[in-house]
């Protein structure tokens, strides 16, 4: 069996890929006292990085819809560890925790009917989820007021999250520089180019490139997604709103100064060419089905990504190569299970296993030679 060595007091680690997962390792990394190198083939702002694309929605319940039980305790984990995270940050971060409202029109009763089942049974599953409350029109007149013209039954999910994607990528890398973290933009480097536990290099390498670590993880594909970001002045959307529909159900994230993030797609392809007419079209016209504010919304930008994910669309974390420790597979749920994910590659790095692990049913490959057939 082979065991994955501990970290010792400053240990020197070496990180590849700054996106969301590689900056939650570094400065948790540098705060513990060890000295950490970055290197990212893309730019500071992460413009390459899925996470740089996404909503950052922390909505267990709401995720349970194809996310299994464990990635749902990961979510409730996170809700609970974001704002820790996020408090000591060289900047401030956008954190909100006022809940998922869910609609629908008449016609998607049924698909609807599907949905709340499901939840009643995650609730079975996971404790510590909040109780989803059903809504009459007084309900989501007291939720949302503008969204019962033409809304007139729903769900709230309270307690779900989210937060600022952009400026919690800025703040973790300026925190990164405050805490000494050496970092190399633009520089492309696979596990292949270091010797770890050799003299003149690292005593550990941690992989946390995404799609950008096929070649070592084959199984890796991607599952591409597009969004459209809107400033919208007329639009009082107080929290994460999702429609039902049985081809495109849509969310809508409303970040600070009427700003809101608008996503549906979920298309199993590495395609990172502009969004498609249609796409764009459905996601729109869903938003202004939810508010006729969006109808003067500006379009500030509409943009693609592919998540990384692995066949089963669960996280892992391995090791193929001695002091290489590989994180990937975080799939749509980046913002919604990294803090789990960090705590876990926390606790095998001090520790060498993760009492965490099992209660995210998350697989954890430490044997390398198992590892390599995987």
């Amino acid at each position: 069996m082979h065991t994955f060595p501990t970290l010792r007091s400053s240990s020197r680690v070496t990180i590849l890929g700054a996106g969301l997962m590689g900056r939650l390792l570094a400065v948790e990394l540098a705060r513990q006292g060890h000295a950490v190198e970055v290197h990212e083939a893309g730019t500071r702002a992460a413009e390459g990085a899925a996470a740089y694309v996404a909503a950052a929605m922390v909505a267990p319940l709401a995720e349970s819809i194809v996310a299994e039980p464990g990635v749902v305790r990961m979510g409730v984990h996170s809700l609970a560890r974001w704002p820790e995270l996020l408090a000591p940050l060289a900047a401030p971060v956008y954190f909100q925790h006022d809940g998922t409202l869910i609609l629908w029109h008449r016609q998607d009763a049924p698909e609807a009917a599907r949905m709340r089942l499901k939840f009643e049974q995650t609730q079975g599953l996971v404790p510590g989820l909040p109780r989803m409350q059903a809504l009459d029109s007084a309900g989501v007149v007291a939720l949302e007021p503008t969204a019962a013209q033409r809304f007139h039954q729903g769900l709230y999910l309270p307690g779900e999250g989210q937060l600022d994607n952009r400026q919690a990528l800025a703040a973790l890398a300026a925190t990164m520089d405050q805490l000494g973290v050496v970092t190399h933009w633009g520089s492309a480097r696979r596990p292949a180019d270091f010797t770890p536990g050799q003299a003149g290099q690292p005593d550990w390498v941690l992989d946390c490139r995404g799609l950008g670590a096929r070649a070592q993880w084959p199984q890796l594909r991607g599952l591409r997604g597009e969004v459209v970001r809107l400033h919208a002045p007329d639009v009082t959307l107080q929290r994460p709103t999702r429609i039902v529909h049985p081809r495109y159900p849509i969310y809508i994230a409303p970040k600070e100064n009427h700003l809101f993030v608008i996503g549906a797609t979920e298309i199993e392809s590495d395609d990172m060419s502009p969004a498609s007419v249609r796409s764009t079209l459905e996601l729109l016209s869903a938003a202004y089905a939810v508010h006729p504010g969006f109808a003067e919304a500006r379009i500030l930008e509409i943009s693609t990504h592919c998540r990384p994910t692995l066949p089963d669309n669960l996280p892992a974390v391995r090791v193929v190569q001695d002091r290489v420790l590989e994180v990937n597979g975080l799939y749509r749920h980046g913002f919604m299970i990294a803090p789990a994910m960090l705590d876990v590659v926390m606790q095998v790095l001090n520790t060498g296993q993760s009492e965490l692990a099992p209660e995210f049913d998350l697989s954890l490959q430490l044997d390398r030679e198992a590892a390599l057939h995987t």
